[in-house]
């Protein structure tokens, strides 16, 4: 295949490799086979709206990193950080930097008790730094407060039956008997807030946002149930104060129900994590003339084809009559399905059994060896047919 352009443009392998590290690998391994001098090779490190959109998005828009003390999920003081390009006022912010799973040991993971709020003190530095427009991704959160924290630290108050302030966490909104909202900072109204959602799950119900990602965050079943219960009064009282019925909208379960609260409270619109990325990156623009993509994932199977990265990579290059090719850690059940939403190959990078540690280890080697045995079955193929 005689290349003149390739896109490189895959996600994260979680607990291996950023996205940007993966496009790197797969540069190394392609061009032994089709040198820089002779292919101009263009890395766009992709993301789906959680963990790596941030990186994803900050050469795009030419953002830098800049940090801010906020309290964690267990309302520790922390040291998180955002991206913000000053040129356009533009931050992006990852929920899972302030209220993520990932900030907590298994041991301290306890939905009734974790907090979004450390989400609303980022939102509060960018508006302090002058940020008119904020992109906020949703994935991987700790909580099930159904957004409550963040929209405290953004100014909305609370109550009890005794006019005092709820406690922290997802079962403390069994407790809300009062919503006040004229102290929400007043800057909200006036900012344009995009939000990267990649789920579609409503607020309640085994679908919503407990009985589906509930477990994963700590709770057991008499918590589920607990939880359950507490975003069902939650949404009542949103109902009752705000005049909003936002249960049953797709995504209003995200993030342990964060949803909820951007969809009532800030009218947010929710927009799939990977749409976001492709359109901040212009990434149709840059596929448009290419002769091939290159894309992948941590594990592809039948679920990438619901809102994750390559699919939405795929989709675009197939628009523009660019071939996709993905190579990804492991290859899982269904994969195959893959074939019917624009990619025209699939490929494991690990080549022998070896425990999951060495196999996060060793990720970017083994990307990079994959990434050059692909370019010479496509060179050997090119060169069969001339």
């Amino acid at each position: 295949m005689d290349l003149e352009k390739v896109i490189i443009a895959p996600d994260s392998f979680k607990e291996s490799m950023s996205a940007k590290e993966a496009s790197e690998a797969i540069l190394r391994g392609f061009a032994k086979v089709y040198p820089l001098s002779v292919t101009d090779y263009s890395l766009i490190p992709m993301a789906d709206g959680g963990e790596g959109t941030t990186e994803a998005l900050s050469e795009a828009l030419q953002a830098e990193r800049v940090t801010a003390e906020m309290h964690d999920p267990l309302m520790r003081e922390i040291t998180s950080s955002y991206a913000y390009a000053s040129d356009s006022q533009t931050a992006v912010i990852e929920m899972a930097s302030a209220s993520g799973l990932d900030l907590l040991t298994p041991e301290e993971r306890h939905p009734a008790r974790t907090s979004s709020y450390g989400t609303g003190e980022l939102i509060q530095d960018a508006l302090d730094r002058g940020a008119t427009r904020i992109i906020l991704g949703i994935g991987g959160s700790a909580t099930n407060d159904g957004g409550v924290g963040m929209m405290r630290a953004l100014g909305v108050h609370f109550l009890d039956d005794q006019n005092q302030s709820i406690k922290h966490g997802g079962a403390a909104l069994a407790e809300i008997q009062t919503i006040d909202t004229s102290h929400l900072d007043a800057r909200l109204k006036q900012i344009d807030i995009t939000v990267a959602c990649d789920v579609r799950n409503p607020l309640l119900g085994k679908d919503g946002a407990t009985y589906t990602y509930g477990r994963q965050k700590g709770a057991d079943d008499a918590m589920l149930t607990q939880l359950e219960a507490a975003l069902s009064h939650y949404h009542s009282q949103i109902a009752a104060h705000l005049s909003q019925d936002v249960k049953n909208i797709p995504g209003a379960g995200a993030a342990g129900g964060l949803g909820t609260a951007l969809l009532a409270f800030l009218h947010a619109e929710l927009t799939p994590g990977i749409e976001v990325v492709l359109q901040e990156t212009n990434f149709a623009h840059h596929v448009k003339d290419a002769d091939l993509v290159i894309t992948g994932e941590g594990q592809m199977d039948y679920q990438s084809i619901y809102g994750k990265t390559p699919i939405g990579v795929a989709q675009v290059a197939q628009r523009h009559g660019v071939s996709v090719i993905a190579i990804n850690g492991v290859l899982g059940d269904g994969y195959q399905a893959v074939y019917e939403h624009g990619i025209a190959a699939a490929f494991s990078m690990l080549q022998r059994n070896v425990s999951l540690d060495t196999a996060l280890k060793n990720g970017p080697l083994n990307l990079e060896y994959t990434s050059e045995n692909v370019a010479r079955i496509l060179n050997l193929s090119y060169n069969s047919n001339n």
